[in-house]
């Protein structure tokens, strides 16, 4: 498979910094942005690049060369004219004859490419987006999915957003099908998303690849030197899912938000006044932050897989606005007892995800490549508790919500602590 870099920029907001040098040539530690994802794509058996240059872009040509120091092979498209984000690709169409990655050259990436490529086999896809969670989801695109992971809308950050979403943001790394070339025309500037993505999302053959993997762009002074801070801690390369994953789970009510009782509404929906500064922290560290809840509501017919939705966009926007997020949630909608009016027969089951049972942190260790056994759970109830011991996992009991007044198991957590940001200040200090 080959791979095209937009190697182009400018680097306007970066002029603090670079002043003689394209964009993707700023040094990162010891090395250009730009030698790190060459570096990534190799890694991931991805060896024949083609660099879209413009602006400077003998600089780059001058340190690459051909590739062959780099262990790959190295050809460059030169725009006369910026074309945008896609016009370049028209000239490309010869030799782009089968899938392609496409990315941005002013991103540290250290992904697991492969399994992006396999995603977007699997759904048979004209193009793949990759996609993740953000600390500022309200100044970003925000990509709309169905349960599949179909593109099915797309949120511009300058609009004005009425709606509460899901925390999933467009990260600039795509796989492209050779059918979509078909849509740029020649000498014309054209953007991928605008021009190209938007229109072919009714043809459903868009999909979104969500994942927690490093990606992060250096567009401004601020973010260069926070990219730079995490490759020195090795932040980057753990969260690469070629490696296994520490996690902090989390539970929903009484940990995240505040206790209710059955919560069926949006509007029931308040965060834990520690929630957001505790999952801000998670984000900083090494580990995941997933939700896994019990919501037996669904299978009693008191909130329907719609509302459910709704209500955990409002959560993810609430975390959002204060600069935290969670990579990802999963949920048991059953309940194996009769009796309700309007119960959902069907989700009246005995199942194994339904916590203590630990079929929700399986599904999650499957799709993140979790370690268990270096990993966290966080509840306020006695039920919490029991589902990460049943895991192998280490717990910390939270006193809000049900401070574990539940005395549904006799179990003695790892640790007690006063709230969310307390229980994950435990975990990040023992680290």
């Amino acid at each position: 498979m080959k791979a095209v870099i937009m190697a182009g920029g400018k680097g306007t907001r970066l002029a603090s910094v670079i002043h003689d040098i394209p964009k993707p040539m700023v040094k990162l530690a010891d090395k250009p942005l730009l030698e790190y994802q060459i570096e990534n794509l190799k890694e991931n058996e991805i060896t024949e690049i083609i660099l879209v240059i413009g602006h400077l872009g003998n600089v780059i040509k001058e340190h690459f060369g051909n590739g062959k120091k780099f262990g790959v092979h190295i050809t460059y498209f030169e725009e006369k004219e910026p074309l945008g984000t896609a016009g370049a690709l028209f000239y490309l169409k010869d030799v782009l004859k089968d899938n392609f990655v496409l990315l941005f050259g002013d991103l540290f990436v250290n992904i697991n490419f492969q399994r992006f490529i396999k995603y977007h086999q699997m759904k048979n896809a004209k193009i793949t987006l990759y996609t993740h969670p953000n600390s500022h989801p309200y100044d970003s695109d925000i990509i709309v999915t169905n349960e599949d992971g179909q593109v099915i809308d797309w949120s511009y950050k300058n609009t004005k957003r009425t709606q509460d979403y899901k925390n999933q943001v467009n990260a600039g790394i795509y796989v492209v099908s050779p059918e979509v070339l078909k849509n740029i025309k020649k000498n014309q500037k054209t953007d991928l998303e605008k021009d190209v993505i938007i229109n072919m999302i009714p043809c459903e053959s868009v999909y979104a690849y969500s994942c927690t993997e490093y990606v992060k762009d250096i567009g401004t002074p601020k973010r260069l030197e926070k990219v730079e801070k995490d490759y020195q801690n090795g932040v980057c390369e753990k969260r690469n899912l070629k490696n296994r994953q520490k996690c902090i789970f989390l539970d929903r009510d009484g940990t995240i938000n505040r206790h209710v009782g059955f919560l069926t509404s949006p509007d029931q929906l308040e965060l834990e006044d520690s929630a957001a500064e505790a999952i801000q922290k998670i984000n900083e560290s090494e580990y995941l932050a997933i939700v896994i809840s019990n919501q037996p509501v669904v299978a009693r017919g008191e909130c329907s897989f719609d509302m459910l939705e709704k209500i955990h966009n409002k959560m993810y926007t609430l975390l959002g606005k204060d600069g935290a997020y969670l990579d990802g949630l999963f949920f048991c909608p059953h309940h194996p007892d009769s009796g309700f009016e309007g119960e959902v027969t069907q989700l009246k089951i005995d199942c194994n995800c339904r916590k203590p049972k630990t079929g929700l942190i399986m599904q999650a260790a499957e799709t993140f490549n979790i370690d268990a056994g270096n990993s966290w759970m966080i509840g306020d109830t006695t039920m919490d508790i029991q589902t990460g011991i049943n895991a192998g996992m280490r717990t910390i009991l939270v006193k809000t919500g049900e401070g574990g007044m539940d005395g549904k198991y006799n179990v003695i957590p790892d640790y007690v602590a006063r709230n969310l940001s307390e229980a994950v200040d435990i975990i990040t200090n023992e680290d």
